[in-house]
């Protein structure tokens, strides 16, 4: 069997002893150590997988342009996204709980694949539709699944691993806004079918994934009396705090959809800049938030993941409240600090609400990553419905009190975390 420090410095090496031990798993089940090869893999793919979601939004502009769209109908695109890979995920996580399938990863991301060429070849609005609930459908089966491998890979450092795999989705969609700066807006809307090749090695990447996932599930199997894990806590409690948790994740995807699909807007509206300088505030923006991603993870794992989603949603009040009313540098300024702080937020949420129903780790990841993209996409509609109705500074000062139901975590039970 291989050491740690064998996992690591083999990491980038093709063919090797490393490489044979990632498809046979011999990484995961020789020791309980953290299996970063696995975590870096799944935790890359979610940045390709995310880049291609945000490059949706990050086009609006263009598309509203182009198509000659209403915030209404800008929404509408979001609401299609986030609907699909939504209300697929949960069930996609039951399923999977009871039924693993290792290569479900690669496969759906065909969708993915499917929806940006739609994407690309758009020529009416019906086809932008279908593109965005493609690109969402694979986002459902990308979600819960990766979740789980990164548990699996995890060593018991479940926020370590969480935090890892989220901050590649967080750069990803930090990228999105970028790339669509340099290469789509000058190029067109064609260009798009180039990121087709980004989903394509992801699904290469993917595969191998499933080959380990697939030999830690067969290792698993020949385990025997191994007890199943229970809650602590009784049905009543469970039920509030999933509740509680339910409107965190509310009010953060509530607020992060005013800024992931309108802060562009936002900008050229108030400050008058051009539209490639809008999307770079965007990226700066998103690239905050995704090394806020990468904090709240290990941080829980020593503190306490209650302490850091109380601190991560009610702690960004202030900066919030201050943001409508602030120039171009300091709205910049405060758009980092509340990408630091609210993104640190969900990596502790999933975690916790894995420990607090033991035994369904699909089910859970899908359940919250399935309400998160339903309430970005439900904020995006409403959002965009109220920004025609009145305007783009309205939104951004009403959304300024959704941090404030930060105050429920207060009554999240302690559970008993275990330290590594």
């Amino acid at each position: 069997m291989f050491s740690y420090e064998n996992k690591v410095s083999d990491f980038g090496r093709f063919p090797t002893v490393r490489s044979r031990a990632f498809y046979t798993g011999e990484l995961s089940t020789a020791r309980p150590n953290t299996t970063f090869p696995i975590l870096f893999a799944i935790s890359f793919c979610h940045l390709l997988n995310d880049m291609n979601q945000s490059l949706l939004a990050a086009i609006y502009p263009i598309l509203k342009t182009s198509f000659h769209l209403s915030f209404s109908q800008i929404g509408l695109i979001t609401l299609t996204f986030q609907i699909t890979a939504s209300l697929l995920q949960p069930f996609v996580g039951m399923y999977t709980d009871k039924r693993p399938t290792p290569y479900s990863l690669a496969a759906g991301m065909g969708f993915t694949l499917c929806g940006l060429f739609a994407l690309a070849l758009a020529p009416a609005y019906a086809w932008i539709l279908m593109a965005a609930a493609l690109i969402g459908m694979g986002s459902s089966v990308f979600h819960p699944e990766s979740a789980r491998v990164a548990r699996m890979a995890s060593g018991g450092q479940h926020g370590l691993a969480q935090s890892l795999f989220q901050v590649g989705g967080n750069a990803g969609s930090a990228l999105g806004p970028l790339l669509a700066a340099f290469i789509v807006l000058p190029r067109g809307q064609g260009s798009i079918a180039w990121f087709s090749l980004a989903t394509l090695l992801a699904m290469a990447i993917l595969f191998r994934v499933g080959g380990w996932y697939k030999a830690h599930q067969l290792a698993r199997s020949k385990k025997a009396g191994v007890p199943e894990a229970h809650s602590t806590l009784s049905p009543k409690q469970v039920a509030v705090a999933i509740s509680i948790l339910v409107a965190l994740i509310f009010s953060k995807y509530f607020y992060i959809a005013s800024l992931s699909s309108y802060y562009t807007f936002y900008l050229i509206d108030k400050f008058h800049i051009p539209v490639r300088d809008a999307q770079l505030y965007l990226f700066l923006f998103l690239g905050s938030a995704a090394v806020g991603t990468f904090a709240g993870g290990p941080v829980g794992d020593r503190i306490g993941r209650k302490y850091v989603i109380w601190g991560s949603i009610l702690g960004v009040l202030p900066f919030t409240l201050v943001l409508p009313y602030a120039n171009l540098f300091w709205t910049a300024v405060l758009t980092v600090v509340i990408g630091l702080t609210i993104a640190s937020a969900f990596s502790a949420i999933l975690v916790y609400a894995q420990e607090l129903v033991p035994g369904r780790v699909g089910m859970i990841s899908g359940l919250f990553f399935g309400f998160a993209f339903g309430m970005g996409g439900l904020g995006a509609a409403v959002l965009g419905k109220l920004a025609d109705l009145t305007s783009i500074t309205f939104v951004y000062r009403v959304c300024a009190f959704l941090p404030a139901i930060g105050m429920l975590a207060g009554f999240l039970p302690h559970l008993q975390e275990k330290k590594t």
